[in-house]
């Protein structure tokens, strides 16, 4: 016995050696489950440091609290960095002071409140002098798209956010947000550097920020806030990628990548945004920086390739509204812009949002040093209204035509060439010497950002990039080789007659294609829907006939549809070289109903046609609520046919007068339709119904015995485009402004009217 006793004592110390240094009587206690960490919790003192074991850890709402010092934080840290994955409904509540948490990753859940990292307890217990670094968030949403939560929430004063990574929100709510809704939060000095913020996809609704520093209520309050070195990589979510409504914040050294929006100050004055790249790679609507309000600073950024416009440009300077709310356009004022370079950027808006609300023009401002560089050498600059308070001084650009903007500017032919931090410059012009951004600018790398253990997204093709899976005509050959197919993958059908006794429900991209033109793909469907798109799913279809003569009779069918619930995930759906008949059982069958709450990227229907059809061809009209939400960016009908259909070609409906979005966009060319919309539950009575629809371009097109094409513009600049169309005992186009008491804004050339009798 004693010799065991004797034996266990090193045993002991050993145990105790692991968790307690003697230097500091600090403790590292690592904890297996949820019951071990409430244990330590209430204990922990300056120098100590919970661990939390590798594993999952399912519905743990963490509260971390206590006081630390400078020299002596307490620490939350995973036993391996990337190893403790925070599952269900997870997640993390700070409180107190010098605390820092690291390596955790949330993901497959979300969380139960209403942000998944919040720098506070409640309301009146925050944190101070904290950090959180090299920790994930990915694809953490609530199952309800407009369900508003936010990411990560940052409280109280001196907190850092950096070297983290945040990927993949789909819901409603900002992914980052700075408070300032007490005062014990203003004046905060945080500083957010070296995260990744990974792809947002389009949200088709205000609401989708990336970061967002304050809010209009606290707008003429400081914040202090410091956000530099991050990459914004393909931020999508609304006009807006960053948000700043607060004062004296800082936007220094970051990178903004093939994102839609701008770096936007929408309140608050004094904000200084320097040395900032955006590289946009002509990628439709990005931006660059929007200037709103007094005294902002924007110096030394260097824009490539933006393709945005309107609000979204590469360079937007607002107009105010006179004697503005707290919560609107503030009156550009004491500002300056100097030193940036902006190439092959399509648009710089000059008092920009101009109408009878916003009339404040810019005052006592400053453009200078800037240059302006396209290869097209046309003038980018658009100017809404008098800009005579702004002064402009030695900027140059490179022999632009009917430049309207003469003083101020050298208007000259100059080459340029990429020098090693991969960015553009004048060579050899050593009369540009000291115009544009500088040469030491060094764009920070997407692999200096975030985390080393943790992948980050490269850009992927939705379709055919996976495997051929040859079908042959029978019954239930699609839904069986379906089963097998995996992501990308192409069902290659052979000629004959397939039967469909099931729906199909699609959780991932898949193409059904002709395998050759020898003969017909014939496909019959027995249910009520062939296809339902489901989370994750994306669909294709290729030289394929559909016939809906076998499906019930019942009214409202459709070939495809959506989930009858929310979707996180955006859908994209291609229709090429199809036929489709006989959508005529009942009545109201659709070949496309979408549910309210989803949201596809692009529906393209390519050189196909469809006959005989009692419903509408594409449904696009559930978000009725009028905020702002939509059902899908952009539409496109090329070099196809419509042929005796009863509902409308398009139902495109987004309602109310937010302007927060890009689109919708709709696209019809080159098409014939004959006999559309006349269909007795037809409520829209017509052929087309585009409400709300920001970028509309009808074009080509020979329309026949049908109703009339009605659009309705509602806010923003819609950019409306009707030309060379021929209609045919067809009655003239519908066009209304419903906000507006302006002459509606629609482009119309080249239209024709005539009837056969």
């Amino acid at each position: 016995m004693k010799s065991n006793h004797m034996n266990a004592i090193p045993l002991l110390v050993l145990i105790l050696a692991l968790v307690v240094t003697s230097e500091s009587n600090a403790a590292t206690y690592r904890v297996k489950d949820q019951v071990a960490y409430q244990k330590v919790a209430s204990k922990l003192k300056p120098g100590d440091t919970v661990e939390l074991k590798n594993g999952v850890w399912n519905d743990f709402e963490i509260l971390f609290e206590g006081v630390g010092t400078a020299e002596e934080p307490i620490e939350l840290r995973a036993q391996t960095k990337g190893k403790v994955i925070l599952s269900g409904n997870s997640n993390l509540r700070l409180a107190g002071e010098h605390l820092v948490v690291s390596g955790l990753v949330f993901k497959n859940g979300f969380t139960p409140t209403s942000s998944v990292i919040a720098f506070r307890k409640n309301k009146t217990e925050l944190a101070n002098n904290s950090r959180i670094t090299q920790t994930v968030i990915h694809e953490y949403n609530n199952p309800e798209r407009f369900e508003n939560e936010n990411w990560v929430m940052m409280y109280g004063r001196n907190n850092r956010f950096d070297h983290n990574h945040l990927e993949g929100k789909s819901t409603k709510g900002v992914t980052m947000a700075v408070r300032l809704n007490t005062e014990a939060s203003q004046n905060n000095h945080h500083r957010i550097d070296h995260n990744y913020f990974g792809p947002r996809q389009i949200l088709g609704s205000n609401g989708g920020e990336t970061l967002r520093i304050g809010t209009s209520h606290y707008s003429l309050t400081d914040s202090f806030t410091v956000v530099e070195n991050n990459y914004f990589d393909r931020c999508d979510g609304e006009l807006e990628i960053i948000s700043s409504k607060s004062g004296k914040n800082k936007f220094i050294g970051n990178v903004f990548f093939e994102s839609r929006g701008t770096l936007t100050m929408r309140h608050g004055n004094d904000t200084l945004i320097e040395r900032n790249v955006f590289f946009g790679n002509g990628v439709d609507h990005t931006g660059g920086i929007r200037v709103i309000n007094k005294r902002q600073t924007i110096r030394n950024n260097y824009m490539e390739g933006l393709a945005g416009y309107r609000f979204g440009g590469a360079l937007v300077v607002m107009n105010g509204v006179p004697n503005s709310p707290i919560n609107r356009y503030h009156q550009v004022e004491d500002s300056l812009v100097e030193n940036n370079s902006l190439i092959n950027s399509d648009h710089i808006q000059l008092a920009a949002g101009s109408d009878f609300e916003r009339s404040a023009v810019p005052i006592r401002s400053t453009f200078e040093k800037n240059l302006i560089y396209r290869d097209v050498k046309q003038d980018p600059f658009t100017v809404y209204d008098d800009v005579s308070g702004i002064s402009f001084k030695d900027n140059a650009i490179n022999g632009a035509a009917s430049f309207q903007l003469e003083d101020g500017f050298t208007n000259q032919s100059f080459d340029m060439q990429r020098a090693e931090n991969g960015l553009l410059y004048p060579v050899a012009e050593s009369s540009l010497d000291g115009v544009g951004a500088n040469k030491d600018i060094q764009p920070i790398a997407k692999e200096a950002v975030g985390v080393a253990w943790y992948p980050k997204p490269a850009a992927r093709a939705t379709f055919d990039h996976g495997e051929k899976i040859q079908v042959e005509p029978g019954l239930d050959t699609i839904a069986d080789a379906l089963k097998e197919a995996s992501d990308g993958d192409v069902l290659a059908l052979t000629a004959g007659r397939y039967t469909v006794s099931r729906m199909l429900g699609l959780t991932k991209s898949v193409t059904l294609a002709a395998t050759s033109d020898e003969g017909e793909v014939e496909l019959f469907f027995e249910r009520g829907a062939l296809f339902e798109i489901q989370q994750g799913g994306n669909l294709k279809l290729k030289g394929i006939k559909i016939s809906g003569a076998e499906a019930p009779d019942s009214a409202g069918n459709s070939v495809i549809r959506t989930q009858r619930r929310s979707m996180l995930e955006n859908y994209e759906l291609i229709i090429e070289n199809c036929e489709v008949v006989d959508l005529d059982i009942n009545h109201s069958f659709n070949f496309l109903t979408v549910a309210k709450g989803t949201f596809a990227d692009r529906i393209e229907i390519l050189n196909s046609k469809f006959s005989n059809v009692t419903g509408a061809i594409l449904s696009l009209d559930k978000e009725s609520d009028d905020y702002g939400i939509y059902n899908a960016e952009y539409v496109t009908i090329r070099s196809s046919q419509f042929d005796k259909v009863a509902g409308d070609l398009v139902d495109f409906y987004r309602g109310g007068t937010d302007e927060s979005t890009f689109g919708p966009h709709f696209e019809l060319s080159d098409s014939i339709l004959t006999d559309v919309g006349g269909g007795k539950r037809n409520k829209s009575k017509s052929s087309m119904l585009l409400h709300g629809v920001q970028v509309t371009e009808v074009a080509g097109n020979k329309i026949s015995d049908s109703l009339p094409v009605k659009v309705l513009h509602t806010v923003g600049e819609p950019v409306t485009k009707i030309k060379n169309n021929e209609f045919i005992d067809t009655p003239k186009l519908e066009i209304s402004e419903l906000y507006s008491d302006k002459r509606d804004t629609a482009h119309l050339s080249n239209n024709v009217y005539r009837t056969t009798e």
